[in-house]
């Protein structure tokens, strides 16, 4: 990668002196930024920063409060997403935007001009050439995350954007994909076109930009050449001064020690993963790797209950529960955090107490709940999960991803399960997120919940987990007993055969 943009370039885009202020909060003090042709820019940030604020307003959908923008050195006044695109910006957007009842290639070409038959001939090459490999004529509902992110960066190359912004691109795509993006990058910018990339995997911005800026409370407070950088000091910037990291626990195996499973799984089969069988025991954190398409997700979705077209057996807590249901699995203490949180896990249009108290209400603990009394609950989550927001009552929509996440996690933890499958729990979160999630796992463990954790981050698996099984080609293994190491994971993962049965 080259050291920065070229000092005579006009750039693409300029932000200058932007300020944004929502209902009296400032979220951003006087931003300069420059995007330029050919060349990478990372945006980091914690969540909370003004990461999200900033690519809003680069694509028209928020106005800044002060400051002006620049298109090539012209003043442009972007007061909606179709502005944008009229520039040349494209937006793909982290959680993805899918038409469920659309055909894949429906869902690749929808707006284009022009003619259809050459439309759908570059959308199949350009898929190609970043890895999508889906049935064009299916539906955009039966497509996994990881391939409605794929859908979503080929609707950008597919629109010749000038300016190609990346939110979260990489989230939840394996590592061929990733270096299928990496190289399609690396056509863009021979093209002229200039990238805005956003990533918490600190290593893959270095490894793909140019040049980097690290936003902190809405300023920016590092603006290097990615070369010159190292993760230690894009983490330094990121991070507070006064942040400290949780001190490690000891090992947790001896909780677990003597009692009966809170999970009990037995020969569990579905069209997509067979034969799975495993024990979760209270106070024990159980991590599940393996590369996306591999049958994680679907196993959760079967334990619990969202995929009724399975077979064999589920336990919780001694007790046999034939016939599950999302509803039925909570009320038993079963609880569960999806993948995607905007799809199945937040009302993005309510006040965030709001979600946290869905779940209580759905199982019928209260008939209603005040306003004051879903505050002060929500409160309370608020101060345990550290979620950044200005109070209970504030739109969820409006939080940043890793506050939306706490969110979630708060609305899974309010009814007390006694057992809990995290799924991607830090997908698209940051650092300091990131230790506040596995915080909150140690806490859950340390109360005697059983925890499951399922995430394609092999590091974040050998850090949480106290025992560790590998789902590939929809067969479940165990590592040996005492066995995390994230090069064993990995091993176990990508080897011809590796692991015992679970």
């Amino acid at each position: 990668m080259t050291a920065g943009p070229a000092p005579s370039a006009t750039p693409l885009v300029s932000l200058r002196d932007i300020w944004k202020v929502f209902e009296s909060v400032t979220v951003l003090r006087g931003i300069d930024l420059d995007i330029y042709p050919g060349t990478v820019l990372a945006l980091l940030g914690g969540n909370g920063s003004g990461k999200s604020t900033i690519v809003k307003i680069i694509s028209g959908a928020y106005r800044p409060t002060a400051g002006r923008i620049e298109i090539r050195g012209v003043p442009a006044n972007l007061s909606q997403p179709s502005d944008a695109h009229a520039r040349g910006i494209y937006m793909v957007p982290q959680e993805p935007h899918i038409f469920p009842n659309l055909s894949v290639l429906e869902n690749l070409t929808v707006g284009l001009k022009g003619d259809p038959a050459a439309n759908a001939r570059r959308a199949r090459e350009v898929a190609k050439e970043i890895g999508l490999d889906a049935d064009f004529a299916s539906t955009g509902g039966d497509l996994s995350i990881a391939s409605q992110q794929l859908v979503e960066i080929v609707r950008g190359l597919l629109r010749n954007a000038q300016v190609l912004i990346l939110d979260e691109p990489t989230s939840s795509l394996t590592r061929r994909e990733v270096a299928n993006l990496a190289a399609q990058m690396r056509r863009l910018k021979a093209r002229g076109i200039g990238l805005l990339f956003i990533s918490h995997r600190l290593n893959e911005v270095l490894e793909l930009t140019d040049y980097t800026q690290v936003l902190r409370d809405g300023r920016i407070v590092l603006s290097a050449p990615s070369a010159e950088l190292t993760t230690d000091m894009l983490v330094e910037a990121m991070l507070p001064a006064d942040f400290a990291a949780p001190a490690e626990e000891a090992a947790r195996g001896d909780r677990a020690a003597g009692k009966g499973p809170v999970l009990s799984v037995r020969h569990l089969s579905s069209r997509v993963f067979q034969d799975v069988t495993f024990d979760v025991h209270p106070g024990e954190v159980v991590g599940i790797s393996g590369v996306v398409g591999s049958g994680r997700t679907e196993l959760a979705e079967a334990i619990y209950g969202i995929d009724p077209h399975v077979t064999g057996e589920v336990h919780v807590a001694g007790r046999p529960v034939p016939r599950r249901t999302p509803q039925i699995s909570q009320a038993i203490g079963l609880s569960y955090v999806p993948e995607d949180r905007h799809a199945h896990g937040i009302f993005l249009a309510l006040p965030s107490a709001q979600t946290v108290t869905a779940g209580l209400l759905s199982l019928g603990r209260a008939r209603f709940m005040r306003i004051h009394e879903e505050a002060g609950l929500t409160q309370g989550f608020i101060d345990r999960l550290r979620i950044k927001l200005s109070s209970p009552m504030q739109m969820a929509r409006t939080l940043s991803g890793g506050n939306q996440q706490k969110v979630v996690l708060a609305k899974t933890l309010a009814p007390g399960p006694r057992v809990i499958i995290l799924d991607e729990p830090t997908r698209g979160i940051d650092a300091r997120a990131r230790q506040d999630v596995y915080r909150t796992i140690r806490e859950l463990a340390a109360d005697g919940v059983g925890v499951v954790v399922i995430s394609s981050e092999v590091g974040e698996i050998a850090e949480v987990s106290d025992r560790v099984m590998v789902m590939k080609r929809g067969r479940l293994s165990a590592l040996p007993a005492g066995v995390k190491g994230v090069e064993q994971i990995s091993a176990a993962i990508f080897a011809a055969n590796g692991g015992a049965p679970a």
